[in-house]
């Protein structure tokens, strides 16, 4: 089991939508919706890479969509705000070289249902993936990583929406966010770094009042109340940067897409690749699953581990973590829950989530500032509660006050749908017990 420590410091860091290997794994997203949208069987894998005034587009991708992959690549990197040669990469005059061939027919026949050993659709490779959630946010993620999207995130809506006032802002930029914990709760934060690419003729001075006002917009002023400390940046001048600064490629920054190194990551990336990759699609199983479960206030802390074999459709082994947080002593106990509420083959994964056919999100959407804990994605639904509680119920005594039959939850939501399902078997159980008595 899993130890939580009474006092530590942990830390997340994020990079934003202009940092290279971002600006990479969003055209390969783009590449991936372009194709889905026009042929939902599509099989993308596409690696992008950037340097300066180049990209190039590669992979196995097999797919009756027609793609214009300039015009893409181009759309991508002038929505990110490279459009001038001054910021050392401009959308316009970067060349767009493409290098993709089809995808070997040795894995098609393992994913595509009739063919193989297997007559199930079989996962796309072998491996490990890991799902996480926890109570310390309403996001249910972990608060160093949620954080240290914000600031970032923030910083380019600035920039974006007020391109005058904050012109000295230029697109790369990276944060960080060290968090004291006590007993397993974040209590205040003790450092914030942020790297943010800027004009020659920025004055430092506006780039810090800058920082410190997104600190205070984004993170809770309760965790702000000590001294934290600031490093805004720390070398002084940060004017080359994005693609003319350091190559970028895709699929380089894992940690920022999931939870900040909390947890475990199996370390598959996800950008660019279809459903049918489990590196990508098991992950975000593994996060509903988890997400579903700390919602539920099955436990505080979750994590799932799923693990696969190329071409076979069961997962291999399923395992969860509750780091001791969970309401029921044997974390066996959950492994038998899930595997009872979730389908977890790979094409269970992709119907119950809709990964062929995304309606009000895009896989773009997922490729900068973290694939989780945001609203939108149906990985992110808390859908699964009702069916949670009353498949735990069954392995609780009569007499038990746990979760899944009073209702009561230790986690910082005020979204009425989620703690509903809990209240209505809560008003069950007491119905139950009352007629017992009778």
């Amino acid at each position: 089991m899993s130890k939580i420590y009474a006092e530590h410091i942990f830390t997340s860091e994020s990079v934003s939508e202009g940092h290279p290997d971002k600006v990479c794994d969003q055209i390969s997203d783009a590449v991936l919706d372009a194709c889905l949208k026009q042929d939902p069987e599509s099989r993308v894998a596409c690696e992008t890479l950037c340097t300066t005034d180049l990209i190039v587009i590669s992979g196995e991708i097999t797919t009756k969509a027609k793609i214009n992959w300039e015009e893409l690549a181009r759309g991508v990197v002038s929505d990110i705000g490279y459009t001038s040669r001054d910021i050392g990469f401009s959308a316009e005059d970067c060349k767009v070289f493409v290098c993709v061939h089809s995808q070997s027919p040795d894995i098609s026949q393992g994913v595509s249902i009739g063919q193989g050993l297997h007559k199930e659709q079989g996962a796309g490779d072998q491996g490990m993936m890991f799902g996480y959630a926890s109570n310390e946010t309403k996001e249910l993620m972990p608060a160093t990583i949620v954080y240290a999207h914000k600031i970032v995130q923030e910083l380019a809506r600035l920039r974006k929406t007020q391109p005058k006032k904050y012109a000295f802002l230029r697109p790369d930029s990276k944060s960080q966010v060290s968090m004291r914990y006590v007993d397993g709760k974040p209590v205040s934060v003790e450092a914030v770094v942020v790297s943010h690419q800027h004009t020659p003729e920025m004055k430092r001075e506006e780039l810090e009042k800058l920082v410190k006002e997104v600190v205070k917009k984004v993170i809770p002023a309760k965790y702000l109340k000590g001294k934290v400390q600031y490093h805004i940046n720390p070398t002084g001048r940060f004017v080359v940067g994005g693609p003319n600064g350091d190559t970028g490629l895709t699929g380089r920054k894992i940690i920022v897409d999931t939870y900040g190194g909390v947890g475990s990551h199996g370390g598959g990336a996800f950008s660019g690749k279809d459903p049918s990759k489990v590196d990508r699609s098991a992950a975000y199983m593994g996060r509903y699953i988890a997400k579903n479960i700390v919602a539920s206030g099955l436990a505080e802390k979750c994590e799932i581990q799923l693990a696969y074999a190329i071409g076979v459709s069961q997962p291999l082994s399923i395992n969860v973590d509750t780091y001791g947080t969970g309401i029921f002593d044997d974390d066996a106990i959950l492994e038998k829950v899930v595997r009872a509420v979730f389908d977890m083959t790979p094409a269970g994964i992709i119907k119950t989530l809709g990964l062929k056919n995304p309606d009000t999100w895009t896989y773009r959407d997922t490729a900068a500032y973290g694939h989780f804990g945001r609203s939108g994605f149906p990985w992110e639904r808390v859908d699964k509660i009702e069916e949670l509680l009353n498949e735990a119920e069954k392995y609780c005594d009569d007499d038990c006050d746990c979760e899944c039959c009073c209702g009561e939850h230790d986690h910082d939501l005020d979204e009425e749908e989620i703690v509903k399902p809990a209240k209505k078997k809560a008003e069950k159980k007491t119905a139950k017990k009352s007629a017992g008595k009778k």
